[in-house]
């Protein structure tokens, strides 16, 4: 899989909405993020955190670690173990499995940055 920058994954949550036979409006209205913000991320304009990049996955029910692939955040090739992995503990709570992926993603971008 290519590996896009923050300026395609707009156009990867772009391509996913109308999949999903979602207007910008509708998906702004079921993640909460307002429709120029949303707008702006898909045209590459904004760079999203990975919370809002979370909350657009689950209502495009699409993989949280999907878009932070796209996003450059993971690796493809290597993070679906550790993603993997933290998804399916029983002994964490979800907020926990989200905290985790947040500070996986954001030690592997530090990295990319860093390299």
């Amino acid at each position: 899989m290519k590996k896009r920058g923050f300026g395609d994954v707009g156009g990867f949550i772009k391509e996913q909405r109308e999949r999903s036979a979602l207007s910008i409006r509708k998906l702004a209205d079921m993640t909460g993020i307002s429709n120029p913000y949303l707008s702006q991320i898909e045209r590459g304009i904004r760079t999203p955190s990975a919370d809002i990049l979370r909350t657009i996955a689950s209502a495009l029910d699409i993989r949280t670690e999907t878009l932070y692939e796209q996003a450059g955040l993971l690796d493809a090739e290597t993070a679906p173990g550790v993603t993997e992995a933290i998804g399916a503990d029983p002994k964490l709570s979800e907020n926990q499995k989200q905290a985790l992926m947040e500070i996986y993603s954001s030690f592997i971008a530090q990295n990319q940055e860093e390299s």
